[in-house]
């Protein structure tokens, strides 16, 4: 995908959100409620009738034109498809109705733990003070919001599930305002959750590991079952980007963790940090692919040579970027990111918090947000910019083939109301059910 301009009058003219409440897909008679852990089909199979794959695409010469697709029936079994057959209307099983089958979507950067959804509509106040400002903040209000915080977690994981994505990675506070409860709040939510969806669990220090006295707690957490050791902001907050980064991958070492900062700044120190932290992945290689930067807002205030620069070390050194896909004053150089081979994902980051309220829970969005802002139009580069919404999982390969799904793969799946990927990008589709691991939990 060669990114393409676009001004800023004609991203804001095109940039209209069309969201469509979604019909759960019909089984039995009744839609299945987003979130329930009650299988649609008895056992541990599952049969789909008159769904729609993508099969090939159309082209005028040498340029695609069109998605080519066909019904299919497609058999699961034990969580992974069985088969995939021509397509049989007379079979017993869930009728698609024609709806296009589409790898389930995966929210890579969202904060489960600490929200007011599910709660009173209440927009975000004026901010003061920075990040730290939201420290203090925070420090004020989370006494209350960890009240019920299990229960807007489920009710956020059902939003999730709704808009077609059935994992997530959750940043969770680990401070000493909150301690270990949010964590254990939030691993109870997921408990609850856990035929239904997935998490990764990141240890986010969001008072800043020394800024406020977090460092023990983070080794605590270290040994609770999260998947990743987090950070933030290591010179505005912590002083110190070799203190604040050599502890974050000391403990990720020592607990066989992978690594998940936050980091909003730009300029000098932003860019320091992430050589410093792609230098110590490269000293310790079990760290590569297992590290991430989310934000990363540096790389999009650097000039486009120094992007390249910094995109090529993050490439061969495995460090990847979890983005929301920022735009205004400043676009992230994502095609860049993805031209020398840096591991992008996507994610949605606040829903309705003291953070912001824009969040509607849908990485689909996300796509459909690149899209606009890379100048993604045609047929193919709408068809492509759908892996942000699944981590690189696309029906057709560059070339047309059918590469998805295949028997074996995880029946993990969307059924969308939409012709193509390219169409379900371009106006983000409403999903219709959402399938995890064989079963219809929307």
């Amino acid at each position: 995908m060669v990114p393409r301009s676009i001004s800023r009058k004609d991203f804001i003219k095109n940039s209209s959100i069309l969201f469509a409440a979604g019909s759960g897909l019909l089984a039995t008679g009744q839609a299945v409620a987003a979130g329930s852990q009650t299988a649609v089909t008895a056992g541990k199979t599952l049969t789909l009738k008159n769904v729609r794959l993508e099969t090939g695409f159309e082209y005028e010469g040498e340029e695609v034109v069109g998605t080519k697709t066909a019904l299919f029936t497609i058999e699961i079994s034990d969580g992974k498809i069985k088969s995939v057959l021509p397509n049989n209307p007379a079979a017993k099983g869930v009728d698609a109705k024609g709806l296009l089958l589409l790898p389930a979507f995966k929210e890579m950067h969202i904060h489960l733990d600490k929200t007011y959804y599910g709660e009173k509509w209440k927009a975000t106040g004026k901010r003061q003070g920075g990040v730290k400002g939201m420290i203090a903040l925070e420090q004020q209000i989370i006494p209350e919001l960890l009240k019920n915080s299990t229960y807007k977690a489920e009710k956020l994981i059902e939003l999730l599930q709704s808009k077609g994505s059935n994992i997530a990675r959750s940043h969770v506070n680990i401070e000493p305002t909150s301690k270990l409860d949010s964590l254990k709040h939030l691993q109870k939510a997921l408990e609850n959750k856990k035929d239904t969806f997935e998490a990764e669990l990141v240890a986010f220090p969001q008072h800043g590991i020394f800024y406020t006295d977090s460092a023990a707690l983070m080794k605590d957490a270290a040994q609770m079952g999260v998947d990743y050791i987090g950070g933030l902001d290591p010179t505005t907050i912590d002083g110190s980007i070799e203190k604040s980064m050599d502890f974050v991958v000391q403990l990720a070492l020592d607990y066989k963790k992978g690594i998940d900062i936050h980091l909003h700044e730009g300029g000098e120190s932003g860019v320091k940090t992430i050589e410093y932290l792609v230098n110590k992945v490269n000293e310790n290689p079990v760290l590569k692919g297992k590290t991430f930067v989310s934000h990363c807002f540096a790389l999009g205030y650097l000039d486009r040579k120094k992007q390249e620069e910094m995109a090529e070390k993050m490439g061969n050194a495995g460090v990847g970027v979890m983005s929301t896909i920022p735009f205004g004053g400043m676009i992230m150089p994502i095609p860049t990111l993805y031209k020398y081979g840096v591991d992008v994902r996507a994610g949605n980051d606040c829903i309705i918090d003291h953070w912001n309220t824009f969040g509607s829970g849908s990485v689909l969005q996300k796509a459909n947000l690149a899209a606009q802002l890379y100048g993604y139009r045609t047929e193919f580069d709408l068809s492509r910019i759908l892996k942000l919404a699944t981590h690189n999982v696309l029906p057709l390969d560059d070339k047309g083939n059918r590469q998805w799904p295949r028997v074996g793969d995880k029946a993990d799946l969307v059924l969308i109301d939409a012709s193509c990927s390219a169409e379900a990008v371009s106006r983000i589709s409403p999903v219709r059910s959402l399938i995890h691991r064989g079963t219809v939990v929307f």
